[in-house]
């Protein structure tokens, strides 16, 4: 039986099927120590968070990352392991009766502390030693760094893909398809990779995407990433659904940039190069009150130039090796989980819940949402012509091609093709809105090959989770190094001055080309 918090101040606890038991608490008084570690059971879960107690027994079914976590964090402080994964706005969506009162500072130390034990089931070998961050000179180094040192469990979350990870390999193959015409006779002796976002300065034609939960990685989560871009000028997209909050962020952001500038002034650092700027990620719950909360608190920060609206996730993709851990994290935990494992293999259980998707989002939310939001609004996870034509007559200033790093949907398009789709079909959507890809891009040099497409810059994730997980921000400062001299030696051996000259018989795009959607050939 569920627990249930009545205003009278009676709790209902879970109980067996030979105990009912009523308790009167004062809810004025302290709970103990004693008490909160007596509750690490299915049929009643109490755990910790910054120094408040809930009962979290109702939600063990509805957790978007399973029962067998929560129980494992019963009856204990589980703060720290929260942090990794939630922002506390996360907490709204416990029951509306969770919460059970706070617990005093003696109580607390007396609590056992949480550990992260489940996250390293299935682990099939012992954890390697991290390589110097000076033997990491290529993107994809960081991949192996960080297989070495992140728990199971968050190595999953953000290495895994939809179904048979089909999507995932074609976009990291895309790249490969395109090949560079290199000009000759070109003085390259210095050259300008700069570039603009949405009217905002850019110091490269490259961006760090939208990950979520960043703290899974590394302590310095999102943090260590803005700080991170604000000392190399690149801009960023910040996700929703983020570990610290955003105003933590926003301040963080501000603070690194206000040393950038001290910096500056007194000409410790490149002259010229722009300011980094953060953008504003959006999955629209179904709660349209909560959406319009988190723009208003976007826009209240001062610091995100624009919002970019989801609207490739009206459910969640299949995760496949997500669904078969928390299966395995189930089963291990209890025998009493097995219905839940069964529940978890057929996604029932996902990163997350229904309520923070929408599957009734139309074009005709667009209006409200630029209404609410007031400034630049981006469409993400575009994958046709016809809806990038769609939005540009709708007046959105920008849509990213995406297909959600190959997560979403099974064999969705690569980015790269969808800008050939839209080149072929519908070229004067270039002319009306600006088109930002991402999916797949390892090589800095490789952003080139978007940018003479037609795209106005590149998002780049995986990478960078990688790279923080592994180093920490000293990570994602030499992930960014290491891209923009990629990007910078790009354009000297392909004969390019400026992104200026950045133009379609830069490259050779055909074998994709060949592989675009052919109206004329699909009609049955």
């Amino acid at each position: 039986m569920d627990p249930h918090i009545h205003t009278s101040g009676l709790i209902r606890i879970g109980v067996t099927s030979r105990i009912d038991l009523l308790l009167r608490i004062n809810m004025e008084d302290k709970l103990s120590a004693k008490e909160i570690a007596s509750h690490r059971s299915i049929s009643s879960c109490w755990i910790v968070l910054d120094g408040k107690a809930y009962d979290v027994t109702s939600y063990l079914n509805e957790h978007p990352g399973g029962a067998a976590i929560l129980l494992k964090q019963g009856g204990t402080d589980a703060t720290n392991e929260f942090r990794k994964i939630h922002s506390p706005d996360i907490l709204k969506y416990l029951p509306k009766n969770a919460y059970l009162g706070t617990i005093d500072a003696a109580a607390r130390a007396a609590l056992p502390k949480s550990s992260a034990g489940v996250e390293s089931i299935g682990e099939a070998e012992e954890a390697k030693e991290l390589p110097h961050i000076s033997s990491i000179v290529v993107p994809n180094d960081f991949e192996a760094a960080a297989k070495a040192v992140m728990p199971l469990k968050s190595w999953t979350y953000i290495f895994s893909s939809a179904h048979d990870g089909s999507a995932l390999r074609g976009n990291l193959t895309s790249w490969g398809a395109v090949r560079f015409r290199p000009r000759i006779f070109h003085d390259v002796t210095t050259v300008d990779p700069r570039s603009s976002i949405l009217g905002s300065a850019s110091a490269f034609p490259f961006y760090v995407s939208a990950m979520g939960q960043m703290g899974r990685g590394h302590p310095a989560g999102e943090i260590g990433v803005v700080r991170a871009l604000a000392k190399r000028g690149v801009h960023g997209l910040i996700s929703s659904e983020t570990t610290a909050t955003m105003e933590e962020i926003a301040t963080a952001f501000a603070d690194e940039k206000n040393k950038k500038r001290k910096e500056t002034s007194a000409g410790e650092t490149e002259q010229e190069r722009p300011e980094a700027q953060l953008h504003f990620q959006l999955y629209v719950p179904s709660d349209r009150a909560i959406a319009v909360q988190r723009i208003q608190r976007a826009r209240a920060t001062g610091v995100f130039r624009s919002v970019w609206v989801t609207v490739d996730t009206a459910v969640l993709g299949k995760r496949t090796a997500d669904r078969r851990l928390q299966a395995a994290e189930a089963l291990a935990t209890s025998p009493e989980l097995s219905a839940h494992a069964e529940r978890a293999g057929f996604g029932l259980l996902a990163h997350h819940s229904n309520s923070q998707l929408n599957a009734s989002l139309t074009w005709d939310d667009l209006k409200w949402i630029k209404r609410e939001w007031g400034g630049p609004v981006v469409l993400k996870g575009v994958q046709t012509a016809e809806d990038a034509a769609r939005a540009a007559d709708l007046g959105v200033d920008g849509v990213l091609l995406s297909n959600h790093g190959g997560r979403q949907m099974h064999d969705a398009p690569d980015a790269l093709t969808t800008l050939l789709e839209i080149r072929t079909y519908y070229p004067s959507v270039l002319d009306k809105l600006e088109i930002f890809l991402d999916g797949g891009c390892r090589d800095g040099a490789d952003v080139l090959k978007a940018v003479s497409l037609g795209a106005k810059a590149v998002g780049v994730g995986r990478p960078f989770f990688y790279a923080l997980s592994a180093y920490g921000q000293k990570g994602v400062e030499r992930c960014l190094d290491i891209f923009s001299d990629e990007l910078v030696t790009g354009m000297q051996l392909v004969g390019m001055k400026n992104l200026d000259e950045a133009c379609p018989e830069r490259v050779n795009a055909s074998r994709l080309l060949n592989e675009i959607w052919r109206p004329e050939k699909s009609r049955l």
